[in-house]
């Protein structure tokens, strides 16, 4: 399954990647990781429809991950379940506004954030019905 990793932070990119790991929990399939640092770049790649699971990181600039997140629920159509990175927990509500699927909060847990994005994947691969070859790596 690709999972699509927006920050404008190598750093922040890194950390999910390193805590995603190849395989967030045993029952979910091998993850290819895509990073990508702009807004436009998340849009096309979105739009493309092979990405099972977005993780936006709600502090990016100049483009953050809630403003993001709520274009692609709007615009994408079969948009992929996204987790949104917060800063504050006390961004919670912008992240409802951003109609974001999951929340993790910085510093970033690498097992809260394995569960989350499982959990994204887990309901992506239910939403599709099977474990088709076209989301698995």
């Amino acid at each position: 399954m690709r999972v699509l990793v927006y920050s404008d932070d190598a750093g922040t990119r890194e950390k999910v990647r390193l805590a995603i790991g190849r395989r967030p929990a045993a029952d979910v399939p091998l993850v290819e990781i895509v990073e990508c640092a702009t807004q436009p770049a998340v849009i096309k790649l979105l739009d493309a429809g092979d990405i099972g699971v977005a993780i936006l990181d709600g502090e990016a600039v100049p483009a953050g991950g809630m403003g993001v997140s709520r274009q692609a629920k709007d615009e994408v159509h079969n948009c992929p379940p996204i987790l949104l990175l917060i800063a504050r927990r006390d961004d919670r509500w912008l992240a409802n506004w951003s109609r974001a699927d999951a929340v993790v909060a910085h510093p970033i847990d690498p097992v809260v954030l394995a569960e989350a994005v499982a959990g994204l994947m887990r309901s992506r691969l239910s939403i599709s019905g099977t474990n088709s070859t076209n989301h698995s790596v």
